[in-house]
């Protein structure tokens, strides 16, 4: 194969999760002016996790669990959606937080950009379309 399965799952995971939050954004808001949450994290599903699921489970397929590679990506997939779920989606919080505050205070410092993170079902459905498309590659 030209391109390697791994990548082609992992960017296909991406592509397909970051679609389907502009899509239910769109379904949501009724407006097709939602183009930001084709690149903006946060939101369901997590394309964090469905990238690093994906890879992962490409992985265990083709080379196996016992294989080093595996590992690697076990830990690293495990790493990144912890990160999505605790320590982004508590930064989100704070950010929140801070917008109340400056809207509160009437300052004139310009307000962040906040990224919420992910709860975890948002990890939970992105987990799980990588899980399918890893099979789905993986098989092909």
């Amino acid at each position: 194969m030209i391109i390697s399965k791994y990548l082609i799952a992992g960017l296909l995971a991406w592509i397909i999760a970051q679609t389907t939050k502009y899509v239910l954004v769109t379904i949501k808001n009724k407006k097709l002016d939602n183009v930001n949450r084709l690149y903006l994290s946060g939101g369901m599903p997590s394309a964090h996790s469905a990238t690093t699921v994906s890879i992962l489970t490409v992985v265990a397929i083709i080379d196996g669990i016992e294989s080093p590679i595996f590992a690697i990506a076990a830990i690293l997939t495990s790493i990144v959606v912890y990160d999505a779920i605790m320590v982004r989606r508590s930064s989100g919080e704070q950010g929140i937080a801070l917008l109340r505050l400056i809207k509160e205070q009437k300052s004139h410092v310009k307000p962040p950009f906040v990224a919420l993170g992910h709860n975890w079902m948002e990890a939970l459905v992105g987990s799980l379309l990588g899980l399918t498309i890893g099979v789905i590659i993986a098989s092909w």
